[in-house]
């Protein structure tokens, strides 16, 4: 089997994380917990989610000319990524995401974007090879959109498959031109919400979200029901849930970003849609018993495991 090369466009930051017994509400001041800082950034935790489960991966980014950039570089290096085009920014800072986690796993974030608002598509255009020689590309929104909409761009017009993890939840729908390149489309519940005005609840109500997310473009929609699973839709009117692995939740950070990178990685490597989401659903939750984002995500040796392969 040939190693798959999976392409990621995105963010880069470093988090930092407070464990508290419960999220804040606004005004309190929550005492107690344990910190960590580590590696994140939507963009980063994909690449770095398939690189652990196999892939060729290559990163497209931009960070700050500072401690946390180079330590990010550092640590995508030791993950074997490849870091050519991740570039540097002498003006702005690396990204920061401060991240409340309370004790069912369930989360609060805050980013300080810094260098990934001057990820541009200019900067794409001197990444366009290497998104043509990709296998998949995988992006999402913690970059400015005339980037995103670039990248997916040039990996269309080249036949390279293109994940797009719409988060965070943009506030406007998204470009036509943009759907229209996007072969693969996962939002979660609220961000298929933002999208459509579909209030997602169950299985039924993200099916109609995702038809009317179908009819603008993508071949295919996944939307991510936490605990409940996921729903794969190929063809409206008829997706089929893919159900939850069981774990017992510490921190959902980098859930989503374990899902998105292992997706890419199954597909890549041929699986059918369903079946990468069934082995993305493992990922996702494997990530989701653990704290932190990077320190969090699985290797391919434990997803298989957790699989009884």
């Amino acid at each position: 089997m040939n190693t798959p090369h999976v392409v990621v466009v995105g963010s880069s930051n470093t988090d930092m994380v407070v464990k508290t017994a419960h999220l804040p509400k606004p005004g309190e001041t929550v005492v107690g917990g344990t910190f960590v800082m580590a590696a994140g950034g939507k963009g980063a935790n994909q690449a770095v989610a398939a690189a652990r489960l196999g892939a060729r991966t290559t990163f497209i980014a931009k960070v700050g000319d500072d401690l946390f950039g180079r330590q990010a570089v550092e640590g995508y290096q030791r993950e074997g990524i490849d870091t050519r085009c991740v570039l540097r920014d002498a003006e702005r800072p690396t990204g920061v995401a401060l991240i409340l986690v309370d004790e069912r796993g369930e989360n609060l974030i805050s980013v300080a974007s810094g260098a990934n608002e001057s990820l541009s598509p200019e900067d794409i255009d001197g990444a366009a090879e290497v998104i043509r020689s990709a296998d998949i590309v995988v992006m999402q929104l913690e970059i400015p959109l005339p980037t995103v909409c670039r990248a997916a761009e040039i990996a269309a017009a080249a036949g390279v498959p293109v994940i797009l993890d719409p988060a965070p939840a943009p506030s406007r729908p998204l470009p036509d031109d943009l759907l229209r390149h996007v072969t693969y489309l996962k939002p979660n519940e609220s961000e298929a919400e933002r999208l459509t005005g579909v209030a997602v609840a169950d299985a039924d109500s993200a099916q109609a979200a995702a038809d009317r997310l179908l009819a603008s473009g993508p071949r295919a929609v996944i939307v991510t029901l936490g605990a409940r699973g996921a729903l794969v839709v190929e063809r409206p009117g008829e997706g089929v849930m893919v159900p939850p692995h069981a774990v017992s939740a510490v921190d959902t950070t980098a859930a989503g970003d374990a899902f998105s990178g292992a997706l890419a990685v199954a597909l890549a490597r041929g699986e059918s849609l369903l079946d990468a989401a069934r082995f993305a659903a493992v990922a996702g939750a494997l990530a989701a018993s653990r704290m932190g984002a990077q320190p969090s995500l699985p290797t391919e040796a434990e997803v298989r495991a957790a699989r009884g392969a």
